[in-house]
């Protein structure tokens, strides 16, 4: 009979600062896998205190009570497997570790060796760089070499675990999902695939603030290529895998080793857990959209469905003067198809009453985006108003389009606590859009089929904030815009660049001084989890002030 070693892993959503919630994650995992015969329980990175920490790291009474509940946790391995968990560390020093813990104590401690300060990582400002690149421990005849995350994206961790005798490497990760992801891992893990040494990839799922996880972990006993899922992705879960001890291998399953690759799909399973898990880890009971007949506040509300289900959906229509026949039975139709509670609360005696107050101050003056204004803020009020009597959040709808060029009101569409479509452009919306109404994602809340009317996804958008008013009144056609945006804000290209691609010079010019000018409602914005190449908040960070333009 083949002897093996056999690995739980275990692919939790902690939630940042719960560290007895996270102790009792990891304790029903620890306690699975003795019921199942695992050796070894893997965790991921900093699971105690949640990842990504941010500055809650730098409180040292969050440090000490999570090293005592890893205390806690190894003092449970007497009876029951080992197990690899990821905490912060105060050791003359503050690390980012995974813990070995074997036989009722800390047998072990790797200390992270590449700290991440990119994008939307800030670790070498919080912790400090692990003072030896190569950990390994020894269960049951297999040398296990210990990785942490950014470790793997260069050779220089892997090799000198493999230089140090290990047979397998294991890689607890606090790894964040985008849709370029896989291409990323890929490439980097590929380089120091020649090794010949199996590894398991172990990561977090779920939404955290700005960020979202798939979990995704696998294993696998060379390239990326050949990788086998183990969890899936987007869901919270274990799995057992088995070690061959003497061919030094994995036992791979033939069957649910393959991975999601790319694609609407993962996208819009990315907004719906990221939304989800921002409502339920803050305790909201629900939330409530203003549903304006048109397809950004459609595909927020279908998200939110999914995510929460509809009896935890109220949407709200607050029709003005300038509202169409069109958008208000498009808005019930879509309501009706989602199931929600749907009420309209009309503006227009609110803005009757604004009309009078200003007079006075307005007298001599000509209606101009001031007046339009106080419609959008006024629905932000009511909004605030519902949110604050009944304890709803209130979820925005702005897409990324319309909040790099500031096609936005502050303190009016704006106002919220999260928004799902952050980091969608405007043509990614119609597209995510359509695929919903084709499709029905895996674990969603909400009902199948067609979700949203297809007279939303077709007829041009439009904020009716005056007579006749169209988006492309004040803005490019959206695939002009976008295209510009894309190369201005994800790639950072110069416009040169941009008009070789067939832009008009003005056109250009113009789009990149709305972006500069609207950094300072950009800071106001609510979050939203980042799912493309570069999102505005904690990824692309540019002065309020600024001057600077492309010449």
């Amino acid at each position: 009979m083949t002897k093996t070693l056999k690995i739980l892993t275990a692919q939790l959503n902690p939630i940042v600062g719960d560290i007895d919630g996270n102790l009792e994650l990891a304790r029903a995992a620890l306690k699975e896998g003795a019921e199942k015969g695992a050796d070894l329980v893997v965790f991921a990175e900093m699971l105690i205190l949640g990842y990504p920490p941010e500055d809650l790291v730098l409180k040292p009474s969050a440090v000490e009570d999570c090293m005592e509940a890893v205390r806690k946790l190894a003092s449970e391995t007497a009876e029951r497997p080992a197990c690899i968990i990821g905490s912060p560390w105060q050791d003359d020093g503050l690390f980012n570790s995974i813990i070995y813990c074997e036989g009722g104590r800390i047998s072990a401690r790797y200390d992270k060796q590449e700290l991440p300060n990119y994008g939307v990582f800030d670790e070498q400002r919080l912790f400090e760089k692990g003072r030896s690149p190569a950990c390994v421990v020894e269960l049951k005849g297999v040398k296990i070499g210990l990785a942490i995350c950014e470790d793997v994206w260069f050779e220089r961790v892997p090799k000198a675990a493999k230089e140090a005798g290990a047979d397998l490497l294991i890689v607890p990760n606090g790894s964040p999902w985008r849709r370029s992801i896989h291409a990323e891992r890929a490439e980097a893990f590929d380089r120091w695939s020649g090794l010949g040494l199996p590894y398991l990839f172990v990561n977090q799922v779920g939404g955290q603030d700005e960020l979202v996880f798939d979990g995704g972990s696998y294993a696998t006993n060379s390239t990326h290529g050949e990788r086998c899922g183990l969890i899936g992705q987007f869901e919270a879960g274990t799995e057992l895998t088995e070690f061959d001890i003497e061919a030094k291998r994995f036992i791979l399953k033939d069957r649910g080793c393959r991975l999601d690759h790319d694609g609407w799909h993962m996208e819009y399973r990315a907004a719906t857990l990221a939304l989800g898990d921002y409502v339920n880890k803050n305790r909201f009971p629900g939330v409530v959209i203003g549903l304006s007949g048109g397809i950004d506040s459609a595909l927020t509300a279908a998200i939110a469905v999914d995510a929460l289900g509809p009896e935890r959906v109220w949407c709200v229509m607050m029709p003005s003067k300038y509202t169409s026949s069109e958008s208000l039975e498009d808005a019930k139709l879509c309501a009706g198809m989602l199931g929600v509670r749907y009420d309209i609360i009309n503006i227009a005696p609110g803005v009757s009453a604004m009309d009078e107050m200003l007079g006075d101050a307005f007298a001599e003056t000509q209606p101009d985006t001031t007046e339009e204004n106080i419609q959008s803020r006024l629905r932000g009020v009511t909004l605030m108003a519902l949110s604050n009597k009944f304890g709803h959040m209130v979820v925005t709808t702005g897409n990324k389009s319309e909040m790099a060029v500031g096609y936005a009101t502050l303190y009016g569409d704006m106002c919220g606590g999260y928004n799902p479509l952050k980091d969608f452009y405007k043509t990614e919306v119609f597209a995510l859009s359509r695929w919903r109404n084709e499709h029905h994602p895996k674990g969603a809340l909400g009902p199948a089929g067609e979700v949203i009317p297809e007279r939303i996804i077709t007829k041009p958008p439009s904020a009716e904030l005056r007579a006749d008013q169209k988006d492309e009144d004040s803005l490019p056609p959206y695939d002009t815009l976008d295209d510009i945006l894309r190369g201005l804000v994800d790639n950072e290209e110069d416009i040169r660049d941009i008009m070789a691609r067939g832009h008009d010079e003005a056109t250009v010019k113009r789009i990149e001084h709305l972006l500069y000018l609207a950094e300072y409602k950009r800071r106001q914005a609510p979050p939203g989890a980042k799912v493309g190449g570069k999102n505005f908040g904690r990824d692309r960070r540019y002065p309020i002030t600024n001057r600077f333009r492309d010449d």
